[in-house]
């Protein structure tokens, strides 16, 4: 038998087969990262907040209030409600995805479904002017809900997409993939929105353009990760998975009654990252309302925030193959609690400040989500992970309506913004308290999954 002939049809012939199927689908599931990100960057983090806040304070009454509903709300605080609302409403939704994902095998369906209706409301934004926050609050809503829902099947594929040793890598590659889109359409965003009058546009249009733009991009370059991606089949068990969505979390949590250092480390990832997300959504709220920074400040800051999230999130990788996922995230909510504390003090009308602040968020936000998230795949028993990344994902993206929640309370009743930005602090340090008490290796074992060397 020749060489060729062993390689092909010896067990070194599909395990290589199987490696290259998996980086091929490695490939592609990068490309969500790369297609989503640029809504929680141009949108979230840059647009959305200050030109809501800007209409709403538009159509607000001699007090400063708008009523939505009939319900008397600060006109400041109407972009921070959003957001807790638009979690709320993905908790609903969330469990149903995740039990139809895990019950039909079918995650590729229902990722389209998501992901184009979040582009979908994104790309509406275009029509929002004049006074109408309450369809910017609503389209807001939609969208924000629907990149969650989508985040639950994406994120599901990682555990069958990649071996245990793989995973950091990986997970810190989609990471680094978002950020690199999130940069490169953020500075198309800088040269239309501050180039405005010579391409014939108000300064109302161009940030109309950067919101609707995003949402194209996101539906655009969702089509990759839908080529590459598989489904995997499932056992038929003859139970309706939309139906039993509510029931099938309810499951989920008694199962991992059963798993509880899982448990524990999704209680701790709940608080930590719940002042991750707040962070990252009001920060431009923060540097236009309360340090008096115009949105070319702005949108550069979070650039530099994108471009340095890259080198971050490779670079947390690697450290957390020498120290272990664990400590690094530790490290990390170190550096977030004294980025909250150097903010708080941060002077009025100085950029140079908040650069070096962006600067820091930028060195922690990419690895600090992409190590929690490759961390949490090695607690997953086998044949749970959507179910299981519904949960997770409902720490990510569901249950981080606390901390918009109480931003926009603390500025409803001080008036400040300064207030509001520290009392996020309580997120890190308990969040890290929480941590640190999970003995990461038990838990893995404990799950049935092998231990890495490291971790």
């Amino acid at each position: 038998m020749s060489t060729e002939t062993a390689e092909t049809t010896g067990p070194a012939g599909p395990d290589a087969e199987a490696a290259a199927g998996r980086r091929r689908e490695q490939r592609g599931w990068y490309f969500y990262d790369f297609a989503c990100s640029v809504y929680s960057t141009s949108v979230l983090t840059v647009f959305i907040g200050p030109y809501l806040t800007s209409i709403a304070k538009a159509a607000a009454d001699a007090e400063g209030y708008v009523h939505p509903l009939g319900i008397p709300v600060r006109a400041g605080s109407l972009f921070a409600y959003a957001v807790s609302v638009s979690v709320v409403l993905a908790v609903v939704v969330m469990p149903i995805a995740g039990a139809a994902a895990d019950r039909t095998g079918r995650k590729k369906p229902l990722l389209a479904v998501a992901a184009y209706t979040g582009a979908a409301a994104t790309t509406g934004m275009f029509f929002l002017d004049g006074h109408r926050y309450l369809l910017g609050a609503f389209l807001l809503i939609v969208a924000n809900a629907a990149i969650s829902v989508s985040m639950v099947l994406y994120n599901a594929y990682l555990p069958q997409i990649a071996e245990p040793d793989e995973r950091d890598r990986v997970s810190s590659r989609g990471w680094a993939f978002g950020y690199t889109s999130g940069a490169l359409v953020l500075v198309l965003n800088l040269v239309l929105y501050t180039g405005h009058d010579s391409f014939g546009l108000s300064e109302s249009d161009s940030v109309r353009i950067c919101l609707a733009s995003a949402g194209l991009w996101w539906g655009a370059f969702t089509l990759i990760p839908l080529r590459r991606l598989r489904d995997r089949g499932v056992a038929a068990n003859g139970e309706g998975a939309v139906g039993s969505g509510w029931k099938q979390l309810l499951a989920t949590l008694r199962d991992m009654r059963r798993h509880p250092l899982t448990l524990s480390f999704l209680l701790a990832y709940l608080v930590y990252n719940d002042g991750v997300q707040t962070v990252i959504s009001q920060a431009s709220v923060y540097g236009s309302e309360e340090l008096g920074l115009d949105q070319t400040t702005l949108i550069t800051a979070v650039l530099l925030v994108q471009v340095l999230a890259v080198a971050g999130a490779l670079g947390m990788g690697r450290l957390a193959r020498s120290y272990g996922a664990k400590r690094t995230i530790l490290g990390s909510l170190v550096v977030w609690t004294l980025i909250l504390v150097a903010g708080y003090f941060l002077p009025s009308g100085a950029p140079v400040y908040f650069y070096a602040l962006a600067a820091a968020i930028g060195m922690v936000l990419g690895g600090s989500q992409a190590l929690s998230r490759s961390l949490f795949s090695h607690l997953v028993p086998r044949g749970k992970e959507a179910e299981y990344f519904s949960a997770y994902e409902m720490s990510d993206r569901g249950l981080s309506w606390l901390g918009p929640l109480v931003f926009g309370l603390a500025f409803q009743l001080t008036g400040s913004y300064r207030d509001a930005i520290i009392s996020l602090v309580i997120f890190f340090v308990v969040g890290a308290a929480l941590l640190a008490r999970v003995p990461v290796r038990r838990a893995v074992a404990a799950a049935g999954n092998p231990v890495p060397e490291r971790i």
